[in-house]
């Protein structure tokens, strides 16, 4: 498959199969999807389509049977743990449907400790993730521990140690999953608006039909396969 490079994201032919003894579960049949610079995907599809696999495919977390995965224009087959690494913390972010915060850590030091792990000096993080703590509303809650925040600032924090390391691609599974009705509407629309600032890619796993559709594109997995609404 031929991709401009301004594609962000590209998953050209992703083969995944699960083998449980005698047994094989296709959850992946030559998946295809390019994401644009910039571009909004809402990923949807019914429980246990594979989802979760794609996205896990997509972020390098797990390896494909078949087919490729380019991440910024760079082609991921091939690469060992150390280099699949890198191009996880330094394009692509991550956001879940539960927050996984550190929970003996404040909201500005868990946003902090993904830049410090990059090499970030202790006050230039600092003050990168007081900027991004700020930027999702929580400058007054940023001394907070987990246990002290609501689910929606929970998850708040979450989308602001995503884009800790400014990556090219978001990636996020039910991110709002586990909200009420108002909260999980604030919190998208948040996400919206700094995948908008921030020039990012992003695509976002949802149920929510109502959110997807406030997306630049909907593509739906269904029997292993990638189709366009």
């Amino acid at each position: 498959m031929s991709e401009p490079q301004s594609s962000a994201l590209v998953l050209d032919g992703v083969v995944r199969t699960y083998r449980f003894a005698e047994h094989a579960l296709e959850v992946l049949r030559g998946a295809s999807l390019s994401i644009a610079t910039g571009e909004l995907v809402g990923l949807v599809g019914p429980s246990g389509s594979g989802k979760s696999t794609l996205l896990h495919i997509a972020g390098l977390l797990e390896w494909p049977d078949g087919g490729e995965v380019q991440v910024a224009g760079r082609s991921c087959q091939g690469m060992n743990d150390k280099e699949r690494t890198l191009v996880r913390r330094n394009d692509i972010g991550f956001v879940y449907q539960f927050h996984h915060l550190l929970p003996e850590f404040s909201a500005l030091e868990n946003v902090m400790l993904p830049l410090m792990i990059s090499g970030v000096r202790r006050s230039v993080a600092r003050t990168r993730a007081r900027d991004l703590i700020d930027a999702v509303g929580l400058s007054d809650r940023e001394a907070h521990r987990p246990a002290r925040l609501s689910g929606g600032e929970q998850q708040r924090v979450a989308l602001a140690r995503a884009l800790a390391n400014e990556p090219r691609v978001l990636l996020a599974d039910e991110p709002t999953g586990n909200l009420d009705v108002h909260t999980s509407a604030e919190v998208f629309e948040l996400l919206m608006s700094l995948v908008r600032a921030t020039k990012l890619s992003a695509l976002v796993a949802t149920h929510n039909l109502d959110l997807a559709d406030k997306m630049d594109r909907i593509i739906r997995l269904d029997d292993g396969r990638l189709t366009s609404d």
